[in-house]
């Protein structure tokens, strides 16, 4: 699904990342993983166009996406959530979720002034498939309740609901888990795998070794923007060079 060849990115001299190739397949979780500065947030942020890449290209289904602004590369199928989620805290869950599925929609500012019957269609269309996203993610009971007082776990399914609701084929998700509790941890990797199950296929940064060894059925491993590994989990787990560079020697990444 996702084809990175020779990718690269500098800031002047520093190459955040670099001369990366990989492949990541349909209906999987893959997984991101090396240390802090590694180049890990630079990748996600080349491939949803956030940034253009230096150098190489990104081929999403067999098309090109190299360069293209984020709202292309959007409506072609790939959503992104982020480190710290970007959620409008003064609105409420399911308006921010409407605001999602606007990303398929047609009408503009003519449809707003006259109240046209293609926004009112298109509005309802928005509203179903927030309560839609709201209820794949189990908060439906928190519809109405503003996102700056619902807990932090709530807040990342939020995001994956505002991601889902895009109708994306490929999440991109940045330490979904990070500012969570063991429980509410293995929680979201139940929702997340629950999305593979539903046909969408992940891409995440994380941090807790636990459960990426648990959950992702390949991984990439950055250190100083170059690829350094990849592999299933056991293949990860157990390459000395990863070890030395990230997970350390006496490191304990039993599932």
């Amino acid at each position: 699904m996702l084809k990175i060849n020779n990718l690269t990115k500098r800031f002047g001299g520093l190459a955040a990342v670099n001369n990366v190739s990989v492949e990541f397949p349909a209906n999987q979780i893959n997984a991101i993983i090396g240390p802090n500065g590694a180049g890990k947030t630079t990748f996600f942020n080349l491939v949803a166009g956030a940034m253009p890449p230096t150098e190489g290209s990104i081929e999403f289904n067999g098309v090109d996406i190299t360069g293209l602004a984020p709202d292309r590369i959007a409506r072609l199928g790939v959503a992104r959530t982020f480190q710290t989620t970007m959620l409008f805290d003064k609105s409420t869950v399911l308006d921010n979720l409407i605001v999602g599925h606007r990303l398929r929609t047609q009408s503009r500012l003519w449809d707003v002034i006259i109240n046209s019957k293609r926004l009112r269609v298109e509005e309802e269309k928005c509203r179903a498939k927030a309560r839609e996203t709201l209820d794949f993610v189990g908060l439906s009971h928190i519809a109405d309740r503003y996102i700056a007082d619902i807990s932090q776990e709530e807040r990342k399914r939020v995001a994956f609901a505002l991601a889902m609701a895009t109708d994306p084929e490929l999440v991109l998700l940045d330490e979904p888990a990070g500012g969570i509790n063991p429980e509410e941890t293995v929680n979201l990797a139940a929702l997340i795998r629950k999305m593979v199950d539903h046909g969408i296929t992940v891409c995440l940064i994380e941090h807790k070794m636990d459960m990426i060894m648990s959950l992702a059925d390949k991984i990439l491993v950055l250190d100083h923007g170059e690829k350094i590994a990849e592999g299933t989990p056991d293949q990860i787990k157990n390459d000395p060079v990863v070890i030395e560079a990230y997970l350390g020697s006496d490191q304990d990444v039993e599932a």
